[in-house]
């Protein structure tokens, strides 16, 4: 069995690459290797599963379909987990171009592409939580509107979403999206809070800190996201009348994935100052344009139809976290 993980060089696309192989399969790992963050922390990554023969790794960014058909040409893939794309809500806002390259274009061809492979069998995709937008609605629900996008990033996975509909209504071909909500942990990006936070204050520097403070944020630590991604690839949707997804019977589902637990960003800080020995100082601002107060994972889908729990709560993950941050940066 081979499996195509596209953003292998990525944070979640890394963690989910490294459980495949742990569980002897064969693994094509794709990224582009762009510079949206450090390149070298891509390499790293890379590094960690090169080692494994059973990994392959090709240099092709998915958005150029043709380079993509060339890079996986002759290759048997049965499965896909997409999780390369432009990531990042406030980048959006200044790199709006990028987005419809990688997020639009990119996800069309994967599943182009896997329309079209030989006893292809599922794509499993990555949507996001920011797809809820300003929803007010306290947790979010797979059942809730998504048309309110307030970001461009929200706009483009909500539009994945209705791409991978199409093509599963069309084509019968069994696809899964996962809203994840706010990925940390070992390996992490350093565009991402909990990276920015602990990288300041070990330098002795201020913490930026938006809506002063007043956020909240269902944090799901990486192990259990991978566990999800790798139930969902080992359950594809059944073509057989199943009504997946409200008003229609194709064989495409969308989770949630998250922690079910709405954290306080004050609360985040705390743990994160304890978990280093040293206090923060703050700089509180006020919300940024893109983003919104409150996130918090209604799980009862993937629950129910895989038996999905979460298991890391932050008091375990943030320490985690900075006990590889530490390591890796040699301090």
């Amino acid at each position: 069995m081979t499996t195509l993980v596209t953003g292998a060089a990525g944070f979640i696309g890394y963690h989910t690459s490294r459980r495949l192989l742990d569980r002897d399969e064969r693994v094509i790992g794709i990224d582009n290797l762009n510079d949206y963050y450090s390149v070298e922390l891509k390499k790293s990554r890379l590094q960690q599963l090169q080692g494994n023969r059973d990994f392959a790794f090709k240099q092709v960014d998915f958005s150029d379909f043709k380079a993509l058909k060339q890079a996986l040409e002759g290759e048997k893939v049965r499965k896909i987990v997409h999780l390369g794309a432009q990531a990042g809500v406030r980048y959006s806002l200044t790199n709006p171009f990028a987005y419809a390259q990688s997020n639009l274009i990119g996800h069309l061809n994967m599943i182009e592409f896997a329309r079209h492979a030989d006893g292809f069998e599922h794509i499993v995709y990555a949507s996001s939580s920011s797809v809820y937008g300003g929803n007010t609605d306290l947790p979010f629900s797979v059942d809730d509107r998504v048309d309110n996008p307030v970001s461009l990033y929200a706009a483009t996975k909500k539009s994945d979403e209705l791409m991978s509909q199409c093509y599963s209504h069309l084509y019968r071909m069994p696809q899964t999206g996962l809203r994840f909500f706010t990925v940390y942990g070992p390996w992490g990006r350093p565009d991402m809070a909990l990276w920015l936070f602990t990288e300041a204050i070990l330098a002795g520097k201020p913490i930026r800190v938006f809506n002063h403070g007043d956020m909240m944020r269902d944090f799901t630590y990486i192990d259990d996201i991978v566990t999800g991604v790798v139930s969902c690839l080992d359950n594809a949707p059944a073509d057989d009348g199943t009504r997946h997804t409200k008003g229609s019977d194709a064989p495409h589902r969308v989770y949630n994935i998250g922690n079910h637990r709405s954290e306080k960003l004050t609360h985040m800080i705390e743990i994160l100052e304890d978990a280093l020995g040293q206090k923060a100082e703050k700089i509180l601002e006020p919300m940024q344009p893109g983003d919104v107060k409150e996130t918090y994972a209604d799980i009862s889908a993937i629950q129910n139809d895989l038996g999905f729990q979460p298991t890391t709560p932050i008091e375990i993950g943030i320490p985690k976290f900075v006990e590889w941050f530490k390591k890796y940066h040699n301090l």
